[in-house]
């Protein structure tokens, strides 16, 4: 959740800097951003039935992965080609979609009833540090670098995401094998 919320908001705080040094109008500016918080937002009830169906650890993969993909796109795209940039938007919000249900998800089977509403304000405290991280910096690579680096570096980034589930993955397996062990 941390990781994919300072992905999304670096990147998202720089497109529309980036659109009007290539002569976009606030019009298309305004239809990008619109998009992308659609994506961020309305696949939100079938993202949790894909959550629990095919599991956090794979949907957190599908965040880094989507992430990815929307850095990718982002980068390449021409400054002057809206629905690349629309695609990209769209993408950014949704692999932003899927970590923020899944990490959800995984917060609440991780904790009990009388602890979840303590770490979930933790995690949202820090979800709300890494964006606000994640819009400072952002500026600061574009200054230096290009929107192009920014974006490809978030997506690079989002990809720290699948060691991590790795290794949460395989710390779930020794401790199910565990239990079974004390069961048998």
């Amino acid at each position: 959740m941390v990781l994919t919320q300072m992905v999304m908001v670096a990147i998202m705080t720089m497109t529309p800097i980036h659109m009007g040094h290539h002569g976009h109008g606030l019009d298309a500016i305004g239809l990008v951003i619109g998009i992308h918080i659609g994506a961020m937002y309305l696949p939100s009830l079938i993202t949790g039935i894909l959550v629990d169906k095919f599991g956090r650890t794979t949907m957190a993969a599908a965040a880094g992965i989507t992430l990815l993909l929307a850095g990718v796109v982002a980068a390449t795209a021409p400054g002057d080609n809206l629905f690349v940039l629309i695609l990209a938007l769209a993408l950014l919000g949704l692999g932003w979609n899927f970590g923020l249900i899944s990490g959800t998800a995984t917060i609440v089977d991780a904790t009990t009833p009388s602890t979840r509403a303590k770490v979930q304000g933790s995690m949202d405290v820090l979800v709300a540090l890494s964006g606000a991280t994640g819009g400072m910096m952002s500026g600061m690579v574009v200054a230096n670098t290009s929107f192009a680096m920014l974006s490809i570096s978030g997506g690079l980034l989002s990809l720290l995401l699948l060691p991590l589930i790795i290794w949460v993955s395989r710390g779930d397996v020794s401790a199910k094998s565990e239990k079974n062990k004390k069961t048998a």
